[in-house]
């Protein structure tokens, strides 16, 4: 079942991805999440949130150079320089994924949407204003 959510600010984003993490963590298992939007719409800010929540103490940039950064079990990729679903076999990706303890957070998801599992998480991030969004869980 999709939901739907007006956020009007940073702090607004920053409460509905404390709420995800909590059910994440509330069911003890893994999960995948696919951020999508353009770029200033949020994503960062909602993974930061998020992995503040589960625990993460760590300061979460985003890794767009790196493609990927490891906090225990929690994993923050970012596919934006990502041209190919391949690019990202380096990363023993379909390894990460495969762990039920893994959770991970994909910003620009839908490039490597084909090798995603069919139970991830989708996010749509869409800019209203310049400081309004909407959020879309999928």
């Amino acid at each position: 079942m999709a939901q739907e959510f007006f956020v009007k600010n940073k702090n607004e984003t920053r409460k509905i991805a404390k709420i995800l993490a909590q059910e994440i963590l509330k069911s003890k298992k893994g999960a995948i999440i696919g951020l999508q939007g353009e770029l200033g719409a949020g994503k960062t800010t909602f993974i930061q949130a998020f992995a503040k929540e589960l625990g993460i103490r760590n300061k979460i940039t985003s890794p767009s150079f790196v493609l990927m950064k490891k906090y225990r079990n929690f994993y923050h990729i970012d596919c934006y320089r990502i041209k190919n679903y391949k690019d990202v076999g380096d990363l023993d990706f379909q390894e990460i994924i495969s762990n039920p303890k893994n959770i991970i957070a994909i910003e620009w998801a839908e490039r490597i949407k084909k090798i995603l599992l069919k139970e991830t998480i989708w996010l749509k991030f869409e800019i209203i204003s310049n400081n309004e969004r909407i959020i879309k869980i999928l």
